[in-house]
């Protein structure tokens, strides 16, 4: 990124938890010969508007494995509940005016679809938080749980976030994937620092916690938050199958060259 003093400073933060319920130590399985979390790091560097990328871990196995790789490191507390509270220890301790949430188990996140989140707030000094979303025409994704839904304003502005298949498409009956409403979330997000410093001191919501979805404590909190769309499709690693499809795509098709 070109930058003069009048830009904001941008910092992208790869959170890299190695305790995984589904896949431990997935953030350092090897994927086309190099860490998971790397694949992440090298896309979100791509990113035209990001000043800097850092990868946070509180594990020494996660340093081990980056460090040859000339990754910029930063070491954080072990008791972390979540990625946000991770990111907003290394917030804390930066000078950025932006912070960047790229997901360590997303190896081909579109360093596009980070400049476009990033932009809302670049272009509105009141937006506090953005996010992204894609269409979604796949009834079986539509209605899969673990596919996140989210639902928004004529102003952009996410309306609300639900694992169930909002909005619910009267009428439509097996067709609901013509209705062109259905949107996937996509799990990156930009905060302006100060909002996620607050942020990660509230106390999870009753909505939140209900959803499992971190993203409704902003809502519930009457925090808007800007969606962009992108065509990015989300692939994210939670097991060791996920690893192998997307080891099978990178086969195909190496984006790291």
């Amino acid at each position: 990124m070109t930058s003069s003093a009048s830009d904001p400073k941008i910092l992208a933060v790869v959170p890299a938890r190695y305790a995984s319920t589904r896949f431990p130590g997935k953030v350092i399985a090897p994927l086309a010969g190099k860490p998971l979390v790397y694949h992440a790091y090298a896309q979100a560097r791509k990113a035209a508007l990001v000043s800097r990328v850092v990868v946070a871990t509180d594990d020494a196995r996660v340093v081990e494995a980056l460090a040859p790789l000339g990754v910029e490191l930063v070491m954080t507390r072990d008791d972390h509940p979540s990625g946000t509270d991770r990111i907003a220890e290394v917030a804390a301790q930066s000078d950025a005016d932006i912070i960047v949430n790229v997901q360590g188990d997303e190896p081909l996140i579109d360093p596009n679809a980070i400049d476009a989140a990033i932009r809302p707030l670049i272009d509105d000094d009141e937006v506090p938080m953005s996010t992204a979303r894609r269409r979604l025409t796949d009834p079986e994704r539509i209605a899969d749980p673990n596919v996140v839904k989210v639902v928004c304003g004529l102003d952009g502005r996410a309306l609300y976030f639900s694992r169930h298949p909002v909005p619910f498409i009267r009428g439509a009956g097996e067709d609901v994937a013509d209705a062109g409403m259905h949107w996937q979330h996509i799990g990156l997000y930009v905060y302006r620092r100060a909002f996620l410093l607050t942020y990660a001191g509230w106390a999870p919501t009753p909505l939140e916690r209900s959803e499992r979805l971190e993203q409704l404590r902003a809502l519930e909190h009457g925090v808007p938050i800007a969606v962009v769309d992108t065509e990015y499709e989300s692939i994210g690693v939670d097991t060791p199958e996920d690893l192998a499809r997307v080891n099978e795509r990178f086969t195909r098709n190496s984006i790291h060259g």
